[in-house]
């Protein structure tokens, strides 16, 4: 098997990843794995929370609700409450939640590239 050689791509400078830098920032927000999923999951349009639910399995109901808190402060989320009996609530995508989905679809096409090395090197041969 021969190595793909690649070219080192330049980036900006952006302050070492100190408290204020934008790019620790963008570390944080890509440290919570539920945020992204949702995100994910949200990119065709608004859904009720038991749809997202059912949609991303695996989540608790509170892990759901405290991420889609967070995410509403955070400014990549829309609640929309309905005035309605029962009470109906849709999250959307804002433009800064709509923008975080080409970072995360480069991160899916650098795992279809690289997550066989990565799982390989891990937890040896996945062909066992």
């Amino acid at each position: 098997m021969t190595a793909e050689i690649i070219e080192p791509v330049e980036f900006a400078e952006y302050g070492g990843l100190e408290s204020d830098c934008p790019a620790r920032l963008a570390v944080d927000v890509f440290g919570n794995s539920w945020l992204t999923v949702i995100i994910y999951t949200l990119r065709e349009g608004p859904m009720r929370p038991v749809e997202l639910r059912r949609a991303i399995g695996g989540i608790s109901q509170k892990m759901l609700t405290q991420t889609l808190r967070r995410m509403e402060r955070m400014g990549l989320l829309e609640r929309r409450r309905y005035a309605e009996a029962p009470p109906r609530v849709e999250y959307s995508l804002t433009p800064a939640g709509t923008d975080l989905l080409i970072p995360i679809f480069a991160l899916g096409e650098w795992a279809d590239r690289h997550g066989d090395t990565v799982r390989t090197a891990l937890y040896g041969d996945v062909a066992d």
